[in-house]
């Protein structure tokens, strides 16, 4: 279908901010695009406001400057230009049509053309666009698919997937935030003849997109879906069976792609953060969850504490939360101050002890008294236990 498919009223909100018509009025031929449309249309929250046009990159430059508006040219050669009014960047990408793709690169060429550009769309429901006056132009069913919570690919899912196989996993995403009821079947099956393909993708693609499934409000059904299809085997073998996600979910962990990573997988994490290529502080923080001992729910101080000294407190509520432990001990985690080791090798060298590795090995010794003691020897008592063991092993020694 083609033209205008519904007018939204009242006008989303967004549509009187001064530096988006200040936009508009300069590019009178550009309609808002994508997500905004797909969010507006549904009453959700709006995050970013992109923009495209019929009018080719150099045409939308001269008009920006013409009304006083600066014109960055951040990527000519696939028409982007990012238009700057009241300090505020917007992208403006003049329409497009895909000439040959590869599974992760387009070769495009510009059109006027608002259904040549929509049709090389991922879904129907990003497919739409709107005018300054808040008119949706809809020409693959998006409404109608964003009214019945299916998510559908714009015209041949086996097509769409081939152009780009991180569609698949954006499939999921968006089957997790706007989904209702079974999935649609025909992009589940090519969903599964295309798995093979999710070879190509480069790991940051991959967990920048597993991120966002795992901070969705309930990616536990997702997750499941994502098995049943093959396709959490082919980017995350590590995956478990689910159980540990759905668990931390059900409980209301919070909403931490790296937490709700710590309960999907089964191993120690090292595999999957080398796998996906986290950073280095979620990769570091994955391990931690997943080493961390936890005390139980009956715990007294003592054993709390003791645990507060060997791993970050953040890490040990998390894994309370991995190891089901109950509300109260998470707050009493959370409450408690993190005892520190008071006893340093400078303290030890100021009451006579001479430098060098034996240092190390009475430290070790009188941290380890600490802990045993529930962390709450002070300094002058943990010099009194080093003294003790020094004066032993000096016995040992004559």
């Amino acid at each position: 279908m083609s033209g205008a498919a519904c007018r939204l009223e009242p006008p989303p909100a967004f549509l009187a901010d001064p530096a988006l018509r200040a936009v508009l009025a300069a590019l009178p031929r550009a309609r808002l695009v994508g997500g905004c449309v797909r969010d507006a249309v549904v009453g959700r929250a709006v995050a970013d406001l992109d923009l495209a046009t019929p009018d080719a990159p150099e045409a939308v430059m001269a008009a920006l400057v013409a009304a006083g508006l600066k014109a960055v040219p951040t990527g000519l050669a696939h028409g982007t230009v990012t238009a700057v009014a009241a300090h505020r960047g917007f992208e403006v990408t003049t329409l497009r049509r895909d000439v040959a793709t590869d599974g992760r690169h387009a070769v495009v060429a510009f059109t006027d053309d608002w259904a040549a550009d929509a049709a090389r769309r991922d879904f129907t429901i990003n497919a739409m666009s709107m005018t300054a006056s808040g008119e949706v132009f809809d020409h693959f069913g998006g409404l109608d698919d964003l009214a019945a919570g299916r998510v559908r690919f714009v015209g041949d899912a086996a097509t769409r997937i081939a152009e780009d196989y991180l569609r698949v996993l954006r499939f999921f995403r968006f089957h997790a935030r706007y989904g209702r009821g079974a999935p649609d079947a025909a992009a589940l099956a090519a969903i599964r003849a295309g798995v093979v393909g999710l070879a190509r993708l480069s790991a940051e693609r991959v967990w920048s997109e597993l991120k966002r499934i795992l901070a969705g409000p309930d990616p536990a059904g997702t997750v499941a879906l994502m098995r049943e299809a093959g396709v959490l085997a082919a980017v995350l073998p590590e995956g478990g069976d689910g159980r540990g996600l759905a668990a931390i979910v059900a409980a209301g962990a919070p909403d931490d792609p790296v937490l709700r990573l710590a309960a999907l997988i089964a191993d120690d994490g090292v595999a999957a953060a080398a796998r996906l290529k986290l950073s280095g502080a979620e990769a570091a923080r994955l391990v931690a969850l997943r080493a961390a001992a936890v005390p139980p729910d009956d715990a007294d101080d003592d054993a709390l504490r003791r645990a507060l000294a060997e791993a970050p407190k953040e890490v040990l509520v998390g894994a309370a939360w991995l190891a089901g432990r109950d509300e109260l001990l998470r707050a009493r985690l959370a409450a408690m101050a993190v005892p520190v080791f008071p006893l340093a090798g400078r303290d030890l060298i100021r009451i006579g002890s001479t430098p060098g590795p034996e240092i190390g090995v009475v430290l070790s010794a009188v941290r380890s008294w600490w802990l045993a003691g529930g962390c709450s020897a002070s300094l002058q008592g943990c010099l009194s236990y080093a003294a003790a063991i020094t004066q032993n092993n000096e016995m040992k020694r004559n």
